[in-house]
């Protein structure tokens, strides 16, 4: 739910125009929305893939798999591309590594299990994946609380020029007012969050816009030189 974000009936209106990549991933989108498995929110979905559709990347590292569901529209939208994607839950990244085989993506996506830092830690010397150690696009969703340690290794692993983008930055509201955190439940992840906020829009080198899309996006185009 995003209606702390956007009004609903703006939000009913643009996801009106939704449209799924293809019949596969749209019963796919179904399934998780039917069955509470977190996924990317419709209008992220329809925003994110315009994103890449315009950028082009060639190599999209992903922290936070899930089901697999968003690895599979960004490799769906840009053909040629490769990209690794993490998860540190067994379980979720079985299903994922299945779900991606199912859809004939699995030579272009690689699913590896395990913490998000240390896999990255592991690609910057080069002990891992051939050729996935510099990435034009890298989109991490998963611990809120997180953010920061996955920013700081993703500034190590990115292009120059690349770009960062992270989900769920508003966090429903908690991350903008304490009157949305009810039953006083989310203190941790709200203090984090805006803590990491205020860290990635004053970090030099870095300019980062906050988009108040689907539950809220940071995007952070990366200048090396």
């Amino acid at each position: 739910m995003t209606d702390n974000i956007t009004n609903p009936l703006v939000e009913e209106y643009i996801n009106k125009y939704y449209k799924p990549l293809n019949e596969q991933l749209h019963h796919l989108r179904e399934y998780a929305e039917e069955n509470h498995i977190p996924i990317i929110l419709r209008e992220t979905e329809s925003f994110l893939l315009q994103l890449l559709r315009w950028n082009s990347p060639k190599r999209i590292l992903e922290i936070g798999t899930s089901m697999g569901y968003s690895a599979s529209c960004f490799a769906t939208v840009c053909e040629g591309s490769r990209i690794l994607t993490v998860e540190n839950n067994e379980e979720i990244f079985e299903r994922a590594v299945e779900t991606i085989g199912d859809l004939d993506l699995s030579e272009r996506i690689h699913v590896f299990l395990g913490d998000a830092v240390d896999v990255m830690e592991r690609l910057i010397y080069k002990t891992n994946v051939e050729g996935l150690d510099q990435f034009d696009f890298i989109f991490i969703d998963a611990a809120k609380s997180h953010y920061r340690r996955f920013f700081d290794v993703a500034l190590k692993l990115v292009k120059d020029k690349g770009m960062i983008v992270c989900d769920n930055a508003l966090m429903n509201g908690r991350t903008v007012s304490d009157t949305y955190d009810r039953l006083n439940k989310h203190k941790t992840n709200m203090t984090n969050m805006r803590e990491f906020i205020d860290y990635i829009t004053t970090m030099k080198g870095v300019i980062t816009t906050l988009i108040p899309v689907g539950d809220g996006l940071t995007l952070s185009i990366v200048n090396k030189e």
